[in-house]
């Protein structure tokens, strides 16, 4: 397991989460914000941005980071998931083929094309610190048959993926720490064989680090453990592995015991708006019942003068308290997604210091 991944706009110290910015914005916070709490990096969504404000835009503001103000690392997102989940929902909306993606968007009549070299073209273009290739995403159930297809896709995708990363790196001259990395994404569902299969193939390429595909919970929303572990031990140690889409703390926890060292979600930032707030039930280490929910808009915070936790040291908890933002959260001030977005923020990288003392 790697301590340390240096990219072209600084290191992420491992494991790491990393909050979604989709639209090359963490919701209700700026890029202040982020390193106040202690963000290392953000993930942006190549299928998003391309639409919204469109690459054009992007790189006449400049580039990702210089558009959001964002000084630290980016990672893309290939899009490929986005994408797959429109064409599930509305198969009207969008055909999948070898070529690629072609996709719009509901009620929109322009059509989106997404390949394996567009993909690569728009996160280069974007000035991203790690591109992933665009991959075949399925749905755990999905039938071995179309898992199988999925794989040889994903691998023949990665290939042309990897082809067109390095000439555009040549093209560029991003070679040493200006270089950028490239991921690839290991599909398989839920069966091994497959699995194995799509990451040999992948190794056998060659890239600088991969990320879990497929939807990692089952169901009944519990983490696919097995699944996960089996994977990472497909891939050799000094790799990192992206567990993508994993950031329920729990589940960052779990993985990171698996050998996970990236994670990303916008469930965090997403249950801060809406008032749940995490916290930790000790000062230190992860023992059994470490974690806890606490709902800012219950009633019995009213006049609770304390903060949402007494071993935070966010901004937010240094200097209100759980009866100002319950007052905030049910006059639906805009204020109260900042702190609240904030605080969980704060919480998800002191948990990944804890983690990075245990496996770091």
């Amino acid at each position: 397991m790697i301590k340390e991944f240096i990219l072209p706009h600084g290191k992420i110290t491992l494991p790491a989460f990393l909050p979604d910015a989709t639209l090359g914005v963490v919701r209700a916070v700026d890029s202040a914000d982020l390193a106040t709490a202690h963000i290392q990096a953000v993930v942006m969504n190549t299928f998003h941005l391309m639409q919204r404000p469109g690459s054009s835009t992007v790189q006449a503001l400049g580039g990702l980071n210089r558009m959001s103000g964002w000084e630290g690392p980016i990672i893309t997102d290939s899009g490929g998931f986005q994408a797959y989940s429109i064409i599930r929902e509305n198969p009207k909306d969008g055909t999948l083929s070898d070529k690629g993606i072609s996709f719009r968007r509901q009620g929109d009549k322009r059509k989106f094309q997404l390949t394996p070299e567009k993909t690569i073209q728009l996160q280069i273009g974007y000035g991203a610190d790690v591109v992933i290739c665009l991959d075949d995403c399925t749905h755990v159930d999905d039938n071995v048959a179309t898992q199988q297809q999925a794989v040889e896709r994903t691998v023949a995708w990665a290939r042309r993926c990897k082809a067109e990363f390095t000439r555009l790196v040549n093209e560029k001259d991003l070679h040493g720490p200006a270089r950028p990395k490239i991921f690839a994404v290991i599909q398989g569902g839920a069966e091994r064989s497959l699995r194995k299969q799509c990451a040999e193939q992948l190794l056998e390429i060659g890239f600088d680090g991969y990320g879990y595909g497929g939807w990692p919970l089952d169901a009944q929303g519990n983490l696919v453990a097995d699944m996960l572990a089996y994977t990472r031990e497909l891939v050799p140690l000094e790799y990192p592995v992206h567990a993508l889409g994993v950031g329920h703390p729990e589940n960052v926890a779990a993985c990171a015991a698996l050998g996970y060292e990236l994670f990303d979600s916008a469930l965090p930032t997403r249950d801060g708006r809406r008032g749940r707030m995490y916290t930790f039930t000790s000062e230190h280490g992860l023992a059994a019942g470490w974690f806890k929910y606490l709902y800012l808009n219950d009633d019995k915070h009213i006049k609770d003068n304390q903060p949402i936790s007494g071993f935070c040291d966010c901004a937010t908890c240094t200097t209100y308290s759980r009866g100002y933002l319950h007052h905030l959260f049910k006059i639906n001030d805009h204020l109260f997604a900042r702190l609240a977005t904030i605080h969980n923020l704060r919480f998800m990288t002191r948990l990944e210091a804890r983690l990075q003392t245990i496996y770091g």
